[in-house]
């Protein structure tokens, strides 16, 4: 029975029930929404809490409650408004500009997604329940956040970069969210879906388990696609770590395979972990094979070295052509390093193969000859 205290808010439609609902569950009710983040109380029993939310601050018109309820659950454990689009398998990137322009990325062509929300507001509240579903805080201390999902849908990890008006021209947040599949592509279906010839495939496998290798290209070029690929043909009894920004490498059979990511630090909360930590403690960790998922910063030094040393290692790379990878990971080097560009770029002939991917093709393999003392260069051979 509701006391004269309550609040008792109209409901005139689903939608504005919805809305209403994960406004209480981001705002007065964001613990009992982190205790189901985190497991400690069941979907079931978040779901009897919600009916009960309802009926004491809710007066809605007979038999709503029952849809409303339903609606919220899919809010609540999908994605909103973009849930059909994460579900669809053929799409790999979604790209929020505002509440009414969503784009998508589906088999490699650009479009309308087809979906919008209802309004700006419903948009800012859902990029509100997104930030607090993640347990990140999106103030104005920390305007851009990157973080991924890897719980909520069981084909894909889901890799969100949001952007507030704080830093943005106009007046809408921007959401990028990059779709990882859980279920990776093996070297055989690569190879079926016309990423590269399956002598090439043979060719890559053979020199990725005997010595180092950079994988570079563009944006969504497919490098990180073949390097889990690449990885999986490695031996049962190869230690094996790998490093990384985004949870985009995973394992699907491989039994001695560790994974670590960074933790980027926030106004509120100066403990962060970057690549660079990580490499650095990783290569204390006794491994045979150390890979880092994309190098972005000083962490290449710490490739660099151990490549050097006889560790066999592995990264992927933004470079226009195979043989550029080298001074591009040289240029990250130079940020941590005393040694002359000369001297790492001589350092650099560890990394015996190089690839350039496009388009979710292999166009280029580069070997690497050593380093000219007389022309002060990489000398490379490329052989596909």
């Amino acid at each position: 029975m509701r006391t004269e205290t309550v609040n008792v808010r109209k409901i005139s439609s689903v939608d504005e029930g919805v809305q209403m609902l994960v406004n209480d569950y981001i705002t007065q009710k964001q613990a009992s929404l982190m205790q189901m983040k985190r497991g400690a109380i069941k979907k079931e029993e978040f779901l009897e809490d919600a009916r009960r939310h309802i009926a004491e601050y809710y007066q809605a018109p007979p038999g709503m409650t029952e849809t409303l309820l339903k609606a919220f659950e899919e809010y609540i454990f999908g994605y909103s408004r973009l849930s059909p689009l994460i579900d669809d398998a053929s799409i790999s990137d979604i790209r929020v500009i505002s509440y009414d322009c969503i784009r998508v990325k589906r088999e490699g062509k650009r479009m309308d997604a087809g979906v919008a929300f209802l309004s700006e507001k419903e948009y800012r509240q859902f990029i509100d329940y997104i930030a607090t579903k993640n347990q990140v805080n999106i103030s104005n201390l920390n305007a851009i956040q990157r973080f991924t999902d890897s719980e909520s849908h069981p084909d894909f990890i889901l890799r969100f970069t949001v952007s507030m008006p704080l830093v943005n021209t106009y007046s809408e947040p921007y959401l990028c969210i990059r779709k990882v599949p859980r279920v990776f592509p093996q070297m055989k279906e690569l190879t079926e879906r016309g990423m590269m010839e399956r002598e090439t495939a043979e060719l890559l496998i053979q020199r990725f388990r005997s010595g180092s290798t950079l994988i570079c290209g563009g944006n969504s070029s497919g490098k990180t696609t073949l390097l889990n690929a690449l990885k999986e043909t490695l031996p049962d009894d190869m230690a094996i770590l790998v490093a990384q920004q985004a949870d985009e490498l995973t394992t699907r059979y491989h039994p001695d395979m560790m994974f670590l990511h960074s933790l980027p630090g926030t106004g509120e909360s100066q403990v962060s972990y970057d690549l660079k930590h990580i490499s650095i403690a990783g290569l204390t960790m006794d491994v045979d094979f150390f890979i880092i998922g994309e190098v972005k910063g000083s962490e290449a030094l710490y490739l660099l070295n151990a490549a050097c040393t006889g560790q066999i290692c592995a990264a992927t790379i933004h470079a226009s052509a195979a043989d550029r990878a080298a001074d591009k990971l040289v240029d990250y080097c130079m940020y941590e390093s005393r040694y002359s560009r000369n001297e790492l770029m001589r350092m650099m002939d560890c990394f015996q193969t190089l690839v350039f991917m496009e388009r979710y093709q292999v166009k280029q393999v580069f070997a690497c000859r050593g380093w000219n003392e007389e022309r002060k260069e990489l000398e490379y051979e490329q052989i596909i």
